[in-house]
């Protein structure tokens, strides 16, 4: 299947009736058809890993379509010029978020992306870098103690930004950071403590609501024991 062709099965699973669900949740539609995820995976599975296709597809500018690239492309062949391009077109959380967990988090150069877009100014721009934070914490069960600590400064340093999509990134990242193992959930508890006695309003509630998760998975033995 070529690009083209996919973008025919995309509008025949089209779902225009889903499109006012998804705004109410904060998804940009003006380009989106209503594709369900269960339905982009299986399109994705029955694909499979094409890099080519994938750039195809995303240059469509169709929301489904650029979700879509994200599953079917390869992390090996994904270059930082295209993660450039992808990210600083990124319109809507889901989007980045499908970018981030499906592909970019698997790149060999995700852990420096994390740090250099949790400094830029652009807002799904920065939760991507977060976002990149979240799923290495949750998902990479080999790598130290240390690369998570250096996201903790990062988390503390961006912890006042109010913007909403970047505030949940930040308090996604505390979390999954200090669900990892013991050490960095003591780690993380000491900074949502901080944080929860800020000046700022957006610090105290990204603070507080990760120090409740935080503490009630230590409580009861919910940590992954990463690392």
């Amino acid at each position: 299947m070529d690009a083209e062709g996919i973008v025919e099965r995309l509008r025949v699973l089209a779902n225009p009736g889903a499109l006012e669900g998804m705004s109410r949740y904060g998804i940009a539609t003006d380009h989106a058809l209503g594709v369900s995820m269960p339905q982009l995976r299986a399109l994705a599975k029955a694909i499979g890993r094409d890099h080519e296709l994938a750039l195809a597809l995303w240059g469509t500018g169709i929301h489904d379509a650029r979700i879509l690239a994200s599953l079917v492309d390869s992390p090996v062949t994904v270059t930082e010029e295209q993660m450039e391009a992808w990210v600083t077109a990124f319109d809507s959380w889901d989007v980045c978020d499908q970018c981030v967990m499906n592909l970019f988090a698997r790149t060999h150069c995700a852990e420096r992306k994390a740090h250099e877009w949790s400094t830029r100014a652009e807002e799904f721009v920065k939760r991507a870098g977060f976002v990149i934070m979240a799923r290495l914490a949750s998902t990479e069960r080999t790598a130290v103690d240390a690369a998570f600590v250096r996201f903790l400064a990062a988390i503390e340093r961006e912890s006042t930004d109010e913007r909403n999509y970047v505030k949940k990134g930040v308090n996604w990242a505390l979390r999954e950071i200090g669900a990892r193992n013991a050490t960095l959930n003591a780690s993380a508890c000491d900074l949502a403590s901080r944080l929860s006695a800020s000046a700022s309003p957006t610090a105290r509630w990204i603070g507080r609501d990760a120090l409740r998760e935080l503490q009630a998975r230590a409580s009861v033995g919910r940590l992954r024991s990463f690392g």
